[in-house]
């Protein structure tokens, strides 16, 4: 299997996902998050993990 780099946008993706995740840990209070954050620092990693492993995502 032959891995790619991902491209820009799903970087950046993966980036807000985990800068929206950590927030709470670091004190900022974010009404809107209504799940827990390790489920969205799953999700970025998940996002992350499918632009190396498909490419042309």
């Amino acid at each position: 299997m032959r891995l790619s780099a991902p491209s820009f946008i799903v970087f950046l993706i993966s980036v807000v996902l985990f800068i929206f995740a950590v927030l709470p840990l670091a004190g900022v209070a974010v009404p809107s998050v209504g799940i827990a954050t390790i489920w969205i620092l799953v999700a970025s990693y998940v996002v992350l993990a499918a632009g190396v492993l498909f490419k042309g995502i």
